[in-house]
């Protein structure tokens, strides 16, 4: 059995107060798994309904959303990988032009309190504002989106539907957009039906397994397979962006090099890997925790004791994080492109 986390009248007098003031809106409800923590997503600020996901989903997968409509959210978040993407090491924008950092993978944001590589936004309401904005991304104000939705007669027929009226504006926007994401819930892999009893691992799987949880679990913790944590994992800096990861937010050197510890869910498919995209597949990252830590003061005390894998114990180790990959999820049509 899921749990539901439900709205209390207080929330549907908030839904009117942000303006989801249509009585023919149909509220929807996030499914949160048995075991799973309470989601730090405040819905109450945001009630869900199916009118509010759709044009999310809409706005998600358009174009219109870039200066020159050429690239959308799900550009560089697509959902056959994990909604990330695995063609380039770092995001393209518009005409072109290229990112500092690989796009992270849109999943489970409902328990995540930070966003981006270097936690430089924490509301799920507010992330859409950086890619929309930034110029090497979509390169667009919002006031020019609200401006090119209000002149298209779709938009103006999902707003309504969301609102109970046409008016575009930037908050309905952002609301709409986390409405999409915030269901991107990942959270039916291999794993999952094992810890249900519904299956079991394999030999190999069930030794990685136990490698994982000794050598891994401590920054990828279960069943999220992310703390929501920042750490510098020993990454050599690189010579071209010279990235400093948090401390660009915080200024305080003991954050220097420390990055937004991922989830690993899906993580199969979500390649190439790290902030940089510098590491092109999974037993490439592996030599990286066993062979090749980069020294520095902030690195995560975790690293500080040599990670010990031989070949055997890396082929379970990769058994295992394929457990994580959620098929139901990456081909679900409820996420897929709006028909």
């Amino acid at each position: 059995m899921k749990r539901y986390w439900k709205y209390t009248l207080a929330a549907f007098v908030v839904l009117i107060g942000l303006g989801f003031s249509n009585q023919f809106t149909t509220p929807i409800y996030l499914e949160v798994p048995n075991g799973w923590p309470k989601p730090v997503y405040d819905f109450s600020k945001n009630p869900l309904t199916e009118e509010g996901f759709q044009l999310g989903r809409n706005l998600f997968y358009d174009p219109i959303l870039s200066r020159d409509k050429t690239i959308s959210c799900a550009s560089c978040h697509l959902q056959n990988t994990g909604f990330t993407h695995i063609d380039h090491a770092v995001s393209h924008g518009i005409e072109g032009r290229l990112g500092t950092r690989n796009s992270l993978a849109l999943i489970n944001l409902a328990w995540s309190k930070n966003f981006m590589w270097d936690g430089g936004v924490n509301n799920l309401e507010v992330q859409p504002i950086n890619p929309i904005t930034n110029p090497l991304e979509m390169d667009e104000k919002l006031e020019n989106v609200v401006a090119k939705l209000g002149q298209s007669p779709k938009y103006r027929t999902l707003f309504t539907k969301a609102f109970g009226d046409e008016k575009v504006t930037s908050q309905r926007i952002l609301k709409a957009l986390a409405q999409f994401t915030v269901m991107l819930t990942s959270s039916n892999s291999k794993y999952d039906k094992v810890m249900r009893h519904e299956t079991s691992f394999t030999e190999n799987e069930k030794k990685g397994y136990e490698l994982f949880k000794q050598n891994c679990a401590v920054c990828h913790k279960e069943p999220l397979f992310c703390d929501d944590k920042f750490e510098n994992n020993g990454l050599k800096p690189d010579d071209y962006f010279k990235d400093g990861g948090r401390i660009r937010i915080t200024k305080d050197r003991k954050d220097s090099l420390r990055f937004k510890v991922p989830t690993l869910r899906n993580i199969e498919l979500t390649g190439p890997y790290m902030h940089d995209g510098s590491i092109k597949n999974l037993q490439m990252v592996l030599f990286h925790y066993t062979n090749d830590i980069y020294q520095s003061p902030t690195l995560s005390k975790q690293l500080n004791k040599k990670i010990i894998l031989n070949e055997e114990n890396k082929n379970d180790l990769l058994s295992f994080l394929n457990t994580l990959t959620d098929e139901s999820f990456i081909n679900s049509p409820r996420f897929q492109f709006p028909r």
